[in-house]
C-alpha cells in the first residue's frame, strides 16, 4: 500500500476531529459581550485541545514522511492512534461545559495518555518495519520528550482529583514542549539526500 493514501485518511481524520471540537461551541444568545463570558471555559479546552491535536497531525506526518512502505500492522497501529483522537472532542467539551471540573481534567489527561501510547505504538511499529539502523530510528533516538509528557500526564491525571489549576498546568506543560515541532525526522532524511 503506498504511504499516501494513510497520510489522506488520517488527514482526514483530524480535519473532523477539529471540526467536531468547534461544533460544540454554540452561539450565544444575547448581543452583549457579556454573553460571550460562559464560553470562555468552552474555548480554553478548544484552544489546548485543537493544540494538541495539532501537535499529533504535524509529528504523524514527519514520522509518516520518514516511513519507506506501509504494511497491515501500520495501519492498526494507525487506526488505533485516531481511535484516542477521536475521543478528544468529548473530553474537551466534557472540559469546557463544566469548567474544568475534577472528573472531566481525570478523563482528558486518561485520553491523553492513551493518545501518547498509541503514538508510541504506532512509531514502534514503522521502526519495526523500516529497522533499528533505518534513518528514521537515528533521527527518533531515545525520545525525551516523550518520556517527560507521559510523566507529566500521570501528574496531571493524579492532581486532577486534588487541584485543577496543576492538572491543567500539567497538560499545557506537555502541550508547550510539543507546540515547536520535532524535526529530528525532518533533519535526517534532508542531510540524507
Amino acid at each position: 500500500m503506498n504511504k499516501t493514501r494513510l497520510e489522506a485518511f488520517s488527514d482526514g481524520v483530524l480535519a473532523i476531529i477539529i471540526t467536531i471540537m468547534i461544533l460544540e461551541i454554540k452561539v450565544p444568545h444575547g448581543v452583549e459581550f457579556a454573553d460571550l463570558k460562559p464560553l470562555i471555559p468552552k474555548f480554553l479546552s478548544y484552544i489546548l485541545s485543537f493544540i494538541y491535536v495539532g501537535i499529533y497531525w504535524n509529528n504523524h506526518h514527519y514520522l509518516i514522511h520518514g516511513l519507506s512502505k506501509v504494511n497491515g500492522k501500520i495501519l492498526w497501529a494507525n487506526l488505533h492512534l485516531l481511535f484516542w483522537l477521536s475521543l478528544v472532542p468529548v473530553s474537551t467539551g466534557w472540559m469546557g461545559e463544566h469548567n474544568f471540573s475534577k472528573a472531566a481534567m481525570a478523563c482528558y489527561g486518561i485520553i491523553l495518555l492513551l493518545c501518547a501510547i498509541a503514538y508510541v505504538i504506532l512509531q514502534k511499529t514503522v521502526l519495526d518495519v523500516e529497522g533499528k539502523n533505518s534513518v528514521l530510528a537515528k533521527a527518533l533516538g531515545r525520545d525525551l520528550k516523550g518520556k517527560v509528557s507521559a510523566v507529566l500526564y500521570i501528574v496531571g491525571i493524579v492532581t486532577s482529583f486534588f487541584n485543577e489549576w496543576v492538572s491543567g498546568a500539567s497538560y499545557f506543560t506537555v502541550a508547550l514542549l510539543w507546540l515547536i515541532p520535532d524535526k529530528r525526522i525532518e533533519r535526517a532524511f534532508t542531510s540524507k539526500k
